[in-house]
């Protein structure tokens, strides 16, 4: 994805309908994963942080893989709206709606689901950055676990608003039950890291 933020920006505020709100998950949780790999960087090669040097180099090549992987995530989560927003304006008496219909739904619920999962990975790479990062940089890793946070209840909302309209209740119900879990356990994850952070530059 090769674009500026002024252009994602206008494009998000425009009427189109993609990208939306799935693509604008993908880029928070990427500003976090982002946030969390500067604190990495701004700890390295100060001598009070060498015993934790080698880890802090492998938490950024993993942070800096998801991030890739978040932003190519709002463009796929734009590919893959666009074949639901084409079912939608299939006359509802076509016999073959429902069953082109269902397999849209499932294909537009998948980029929000992996957005969900690389944010949950994210906050256990920013939980580490807060502890082991420079305390010049600690309100970063908060910064980064907020925004992290804020990607995943948004990426949730856009599973739901996909499985709300899917025939098979079975799919929808385990992708429903797979986001609130995520949702559940990582919540108190990042409230963990804020409020540690938050107690330490009290």
């Amino acid at each position: 994805m090769e674009r500026t933020i002024e252009g994602f920006l206008a494009a998000l505020a425009s009427p189109a309908p993609a990208p939306g709100g799935g693509g604008a998950a993908a880029l928070t949780g990427a500003l976090g994963i982002a946030l969390g790999n500067m604190v990495g960087n701004l700890t390295l090669g100060k001598k009070k942080y060498a015993a934790v040097e080698e880890e802090l180099l492998a938490l950024n090549t993993e942070a800096e893989k998801l991030r890739e992987e978040l932003l190519e995530l709002i463009d796929e989560d734009a590919r893959a709206f666009l074949p639901l927003s084409r079912a939608y304006a299939i006359p509802r008496d076509d016999p073959e709606r429902g069953k082109i219909m269902e397999e849209a739904l499932l294909r537009a619920v998948r980029p929000p689901m992996e957005v969900m999962g690389k944010c949950a990975r994210a906050l256990e790479l920013i939980a580490l950055y807060g502890e082991k990062g420079s305390a010049l940089a600690i309100s970063d890793a908060g910064c980064a676990a907020a925004l992290a946070l804020a990607a995943m209840k948004a990426a949730a909302l856009n599973v739901k608003i996909n499985t709300k309209s899917m025939a098979d209740r079975d799919t929808a119900l385990e992708l429903n039950g797979e986001a609130d879990r995520l949702l559940a356990l990582y919540g108190r994850t990042a409230e963990k890291i804020y409020q540690n952070i938050t107690g330490r530059l009290v």
